[in-house]
């Protein structure tokens, strides 16, 4: 039976480690880190819908529906790929540069 090590990661200072994670101990950290994370969630589900989107404008075929449903498809993804992008930085200048909370910087 092999040995197996687990690496316990360095938390900074203002980091709590929770089993193999470091999560921040301030609310707007907090609120940082895992919206970043959806916003990852966010673009690589927005790259699978436009790949679904130009396909099925490419096999629409000349169908006026299908042609129409792709296009839709694109279009919601930008749409809501920007809607994430600027809610992150509507969050970051409402947070930094508005109302100045102290602890968080850019």
């Amino acid at each position: 039976m092999g040995c197996i090590s687990t690496i316990k990661p360095k938390c900074s200072q203002n980091e709590v480690q929770v089993d193999e994670w470091c999560f921040p101990n301030d609310p707007i950290g907090f609120s940082f880190k895992f919206y970043s994370f959806g916003l990852g969630a966010i673009g690589g589900l927005a790259l699978l819908v436009l790949v679904v989107g130009g396909y099925t404008v490419l096999t629409s075929q000349g169908d006026a529906r299908r042609l129409n449903i792709g296009k839709s498809y694109i279009i919601y993804a930008i749409s809501g790929l920007l809607l994430a992008v600027f809610g992150l930085i509507f969050f970051e200048t409402l947070v930094v540069d508005i109302l100045k909370v102290p602890g968080v910087q850019h």
